[in-house]
């Protein structure tokens, strides 16, 4: 499994509920879709990054 990192956030409980049900009605977990929507925004401003996937590991 890749390397992942917890990114905890406050939100109103309203509009949590009304997300997480547009993603489940699109058949989407939250999670994936901030995902999504973290990589669109570092695209948007030309931010560059390796992937976890890609990291080499040094030991």
């Amino acid at each position: 499994m890749d390397e992942k990192a917890r990114l905890t956030i406050l939100i109103d409980p309203a509009k949590k509920k009304a997300f997480e049900d547009l993603c489940s009605s699109q058949d989407v977990t939250s999670s994936q879709m901030v995902r999504q929507l973290i990589r669109q925004y570092l695209e948007k401003h030309g931010v560059e990054y390796l992937p976890a996937a890609k990291r080499t590991k040094h030991k």
